[in-house]
């Protein structure tokens, strides 16, 4: 773990927030190369992603405040703020950008799957760079561990502050590290990865129909997510017997399987250009 990289002076580089900016910028080369050599509109694309990382860094924070407030924010109410140190909820972000993207298709006219099969496509890159900040910052750790792939966190992370502050306590404050926990940032990182490489191959020859790549995203990723989320040992909000996140996967399954049925029924046929 190393959260702060680089301090020079008053600056101070934090891991998470270079992984942040990392991901966007590949994921951003990644769906401008895509939309040329598919003949479609780049410029319309570099706007859109540049809304997306604006709501959906926000949207991503608020969730994350908002389900950890007792534990991380409740005592320093300013360190909300503090985007670049960790702390952010994924489907929350998703959430708040798919807000920004429905409101723009409606003003701009355009086909709701010509935009989001060329972004989430290049989705699963950035996302994979944000959870190597994840691992990086301590957040969004697994569960205690006593297998080989257990990782130990240094005094002072999350999972330090969650083992010592247990009830009944893991761990003894003077302890300098925490105990063995799963890195199911690692994981997640190496299945993004692995999702974006199979999207990446698929997209130019199914760019056409409309809704395939989106559905195959929200299936995939969501079925993904949903397996993670057994292996975490981070405080998460709860939805039944199920994370939040658990939940909201089911959500977007049945929202991938409709992307899915209606490319099959527009078949290649383009409603509309981006």
């Amino acid at each position: 773990m190393h959260s702060l990289l680089l301090e020079i002076g008053p600056i101070k580089i934090f891991s998470y927030g270079l992984c942040m900016a990392l991901g966007f910028l590949a994921a951003w080369q990644v769906a401008l190369w895509l939309c040329k050599r598919s003949g479609q509109n780049a410029e319309q694309v570099t706007s859109v992603l540049t809304g997306l990382m604006l709501t959906g860094v926000i949207g991503a924070r608020v969730a994350y405040v908002i389900e950890h407030w007792k534990l991380e924010f409740a005592s320093h109410p300013i360190s909300v703020f503090r985007f670049d140190q960790g702390g952010l909820m994924f489907y929350g972000g998703f959430i708040s950008a798919a807000i920004f993207v429905a409101v723009y298709i409606r003003v701009k006219k355009i086909n709701l799957f010509a935009l989001s099969d060329v972004l989430l496509t290049a989705m699963p890159l950035g996302h994979a760079f944000g959870r190597f900040g994840c691992f990086m910052h301590g957040c969004c750790y697994g569960k205690v561990t006593d297998s080989h792939l257990g990782v130990c966190f240094p005094k002072h992370s999350p999972a330090w502050y969650e083992q010592v502050y247990a009830t009944p306590p893991l761990l003894d404050e003077l302890a300098l590290k925490s105990l063995p926990v799963i890195p199911t940032q690692l994981i997640e990182c190496a299945a993004n990865l692995i999702l974006f490489a199979v999207l990446f191959k698929l997209y130019p020859k199914n760019w056409k129909k409309r809704g395939f790549i989106t559905g195959l995203y929200l299936i995939s990723y969501a079925v993904m997510r949903f397996l993670i989320e057994f292996l975490r040992g981070d405080p998460r909000a709860a939805v039944g017997p199920l994370s939040i996140s658990q939940a909201i996967g089911l959500l977007l399954v049945a929202v991938g399987l409709y992307a899915i049925s209606y490319s099959r029924n527009q078949g290649s046929a383009l409603n509309s250009e981006l």
